[in-house]
């Protein structure tokens, strides 16, 4: 949710916003595992999370769903490394993460990418090929290795020159922490 604060950065900033891939749980197996077996043995109170988040995301005027599984990523990861190199690639994040988020997809079934490919008016077709020959897996490998480098344990976290913020952050301190890296502000 903070890609809307992001957009107002960038608005605001001229600023350049790479996104890098982390890896959120990459033992996930490819069926997906309940959020109960995930968490299990750490005594969360998984409703009072998914509600606070909820809450969160209708604060920020974004859809939110209750999902009941967490599936491994990497595909959609790679998928999103081939989207960027498309025109219009771009919102095949937003799609991904709504399908993730808000309608509990398991994005490690590339049939169910591939319809998420199609329904934002990419080739379906290059996608299926992308994926199956692994094209962006050094990408992806590359941008995990550099989040372990970096030190980074969670998502999201915001880098800007040396130093990082993690979390959901409000727009101030991602403001104060590119600011802090040197950015300029835009003229209107």
């Amino acid at each position: 949710f903070s890609t809307v604060r992001i957009e107002r950065l960038e608005a605001a900033y001229e600023i350049e916003v790479v996104y890098r891939h982390f890896p959120l749980h990459p033992e996930t197996p490819e069926a997906g595992l309940t959020l109960d077996e995930l968490f299990a043995g750490r005594n969360l109170d998984i409703p009072r999370m998914q509600a606070e988040m909820a809450q969160r995301m209708a604060d920020e005027g974004l859809a939110w769903g209750t999902r009941t599984r967490t599936y491994n990523s990497r595909l959609a990861q790679e998928l999103g490394c081939w989207a960027d190199t498309q025109d219009g690639g771009s919102r095949l994040h937003d799609d991904l993460f709504g399908a993730y988020f808000v309608d509990d997809v398991n994005l490690a079934d590339v049939e169910r990418l591939i319809e998420l490919v199609t329904a934002a008016g990419l080739d379906a077709e290059d996608a299926k090929a992308a994926l199956a020959q692994r094209r962006f897996a050094t990408q992806v490998d590359a941008d995990w290795a550099r989040s372990a480098e970096l030190g980074i344990t969670g998502v999201p976290t915001f880098v800007a020159g040396t130093r990082g913020s993690v979390g959901a952050q409000p727009y101030e301190a991602l403001e104060r922490l590119v600011v802090e890296a040197g950015a300029v502000q835009r003229r209107a």
